[in-house]
C-alpha cells in the first residue's frame, strides 16, 4: 500500500524544470489554480516522470498531478502523454473511473517537454500483489474490483466516447509484436537469445479471436487507485500504452502475476488462494469471462507470453535509459529483459 504524498521526494536533478515559468503558465490556463506552487516528485515507475503540485487557494491547499515526457533521446512512439490525457478525458462520463483532467501542454518551451495536469486524488495504490495487511475478505474484494473494472473498460463504446481514431481496429497483435520488436532493437545493449526466439515464434501463435476494445496496455494492481478506506477502485492510471486493440491482451497481462517469480513485478506464485482471499488464475479469468459474455479464453498462454514479451522490451528500454542517465535511479543498473524474455518463452511453450 502507498500513501500518495508520503511517496514523494525532492525533484531529481535530471527531471528539474522552470517552476516559476510553469506556475505562471498554469495560472493562465487553469481557473483558480492557486499561488505559491510547490513541486514534489512521485517515486516509482521509470517511464513518464510524475509530480505533485501544491498551491495555496482561497480555502486552503490545492493539489494537482503533473505528468510529463522524460528527458533525453526517446524511442519512437514512446512516452505519449498526449494519448494518456486524451483517453482519460474521454472516459470522464463512462463506467471507468479516471481523474479530472485539467490541461495538456505540447509546447516544449514551458518545461522542456510535453505534459498534462490532472486533479490529485487521495487514495491507496497497492504495490504488493499479495496485499499484506489486508483481510481475506478485503483481498477478495480488491481483486474482484480490479477484474470488474477491466471488464467495464472493455465494454466501453470507444466510438461513442470519441476514440474511434485512437487506434486501428484490426491486426492488433501483428502490429504490437512488430512495435515491441522495433523498440527492443532500438534499445538493445547485448544479445538475448530468448528475445530472438520470441520474435520468431510469436507471430505464428497469434489467435484467430478478433475482438476489439479499448486496451489499457498496462492494467495491473499498481496502476489503479483505491478509495482510502474502502475496497473501491476510484481511478485507472498510467494509460501511456493504451490504444484500440484486443481486450485479451489486458487479461493476459493481468494473468502474468500468477506466473511471475520476480518480486519486482509483483507475484502470486505460491499463494494459498483459499486462505488468502486472492482468486486463483482460473477463477480470475472465469470472472472476467462471465462479466464480458465469453465462454472461455483459448490459448491463454499466448496472451500471457505476449504481455511478458512486451515487458521484456520495455525493461530493455528502461535499462538503456538508466545507463544513459535519463532515468533517476538509486539502484544498480540491472537489465531485466533476459529474465522476462525467458519467462515469456516458457509460458508460450507451456
Amino acid at each position: 500500500m502507498s500513501d500518495n504524498i508520503a511517496s514523494t521526494s525532492d525533484v531529481a536533478p535530471a527531471h528539474r524544470f522552470d517552476t516559476v515559468r510553469l506556475e505562471a503558465w498554469l495560472q493562465g490556463h487553469i481557473d483558480g489554480f492557486g499561488a505559491q506552487m510547490q513541486v514534489r516528485q512521485f517515486q516509482g515507475g521509470a517511464s513518464n516522470p510524475t509530480f505533485l503540485l501544491t498551491t495555496e487557494g482561497p480555502d486552503g491547499p490545492l493539489r494537482y498531478v503533473l505528468r510529463k515526457k522524460p528527458p533525453g533521446v526517446l524511442l519512437a512512439s514512446a512516452h505519449q502523454v498526449d494519448r494518456e490525457f486524451r483517453i482519460m478525458k474521454a472516459l470522464a462520463n463512462s463506467a471507468v473511473p479516471a481523474p479530472v483532467m485539467r490541461i495538456l501542454c505540447e509546447d516544449p518551451d514551458i518545461i522542456g517537454a510535453a505534459f498534462y495536469v490532472m486533479d490529485y486524488l487521495e487514495g491507496r495504490i497497492f504495490r504488493d500483489a499479495q496485499l499484506p495487511g489486508q483481510s481475506p475478505a478485503e483481498r477478495a474484494a480488491i481483486y474482484d474490483e480490479l477484474n470488474a473494472t477491466l471488464a467495464k473498460l472493455h465494454q466501453v463504446d470507444f466510438e461513442a466516447v470519441g476514440l474511434g481514431d485512437f487506434g486501428r481496429a484490426s491486426g492488433y497483435f501483428e502490429r504490437q509484436v512488430a512495435r515491441w520488436t522495433k523498440q527492443y532493437r532500438g534499445a538493445e545493449t547485448e544479445p538475448c537469445p530468448a528475445m530472438e526466439q520470441l520474435i520468431a515464434d510469436l507471430p505464428a501463435r497469434i489467435p484467430s479471436d478478433t475482438a476489439v476494445s479499448i486496451a489499457h496496455g498496462d492494467y495491473r494492481l499498481e496502476n489503479v487507485m483505491f478509495h482510502p478506506t474502502e475496497p473501491r477502485l476510484i481511478a485507472v492510471l498510467d494509460w501511456e500504452l493504451s490504444t484500440i486493440g484486443h481486450p485479451l491482451a489486458d487479461l493476459g497481462y493481468n494473468a502474468f502475476l500468477w506466473h511471475s517469480v520476480n518480486p519486482g513485478w509483483g507475484s502470486l506464485v505460491g499463494v494459498d488462494f483459499a486462505a488468502s482471499g486472492i482468486p486463483s488464475e482460473a477463477d480470475y479469468v472465469s470472472a472476467y469471462c462471465r462479466r464480458t459474455g465469453r465462454d472461455s479464453v483459448e490459448d491463454l498462454n499466448f496472451y500471457i507470453a505476449f504481455g511478458a514479451f512486451r515487458l521484456a522490451s520495455i525493461s530493455q528500454g528502461v535499462y538503456r535509459r538508466v545507463l544513459s542517465g535519463s532515468v533517476a535511479s538509486t539502484r544498480e543498473a540491472i537489465n531485466g529483459c533476459p529474465h522476462l524474455a525467458e519467462m515469456a518463452l516458457d509460458l508460450l511453450r507451456r
